[in-house]
């Protein structure tokens, strides 16, 4: 009984050693933090646009409904010919299981008052994730104020 019990222990964990480790949310999200956040910050509207599904919603602070890449593309095009950078997402809470997972943050830029000079922006953000066929992260919708 007791070699029984031993080589059903062992079996046991050998499966679980090679089982995959479910992804955290909160990593996930950090690292599509990052990737946007470097593609904001080389000014790149079209990389930034790359981040949205087919269907994405975007509400920015502006209250617009923008809907689309090719929406989200304008719409950073022109905050970046306001001069802004620095952009920086720091992440509050991340949460999902499956395709669809949810982050909030804290999101800080360098931007321009009415004169030119610079002013920090800041605020808070939610993202709704959609994760793509290949494990990446696509925002599905991004709210902020």
């Amino acid at each position: 009984m007791d070699k029984l019990l031993t080589s059903m222990f062992a079996v046991l964990c050998i499966f679980f050693s090679f089982a995959p480790a479910k992804a955290d949310p909160a990593d996930e999200v950090k690292a599509a933090y990052s990737a946007w956040d470097a593609a904001f910050n080389k000014a790149d509207a079209k990389a930034v646009a790359a981040f949205y599904t087919d269907n994405a919603i975007f509400l920015p602070a502006t209250h617009d409904v923008i809907k689309g890449p090719g929406g989200v593309e304008k719409f950073f095009g022109g905050i970046f010919g306001m001069g802004v950078t620095g952009h920086k997402l720091e992440l509050i809470e991340a949460q999902g299981d499956g395709k669809l997972l949810v982050g909030t943050a804290k999101w800080s830029a360098k931007g321009k008052d009415a004169k030119g000079a610079d002013q920090p922006w800041a605020g808070v953000a939610t993202h709704v994730f959609e994760k793509q066929a290949d494990g990446s992260l696509k925002l599905r919708v991004h709210t902020f104020n």
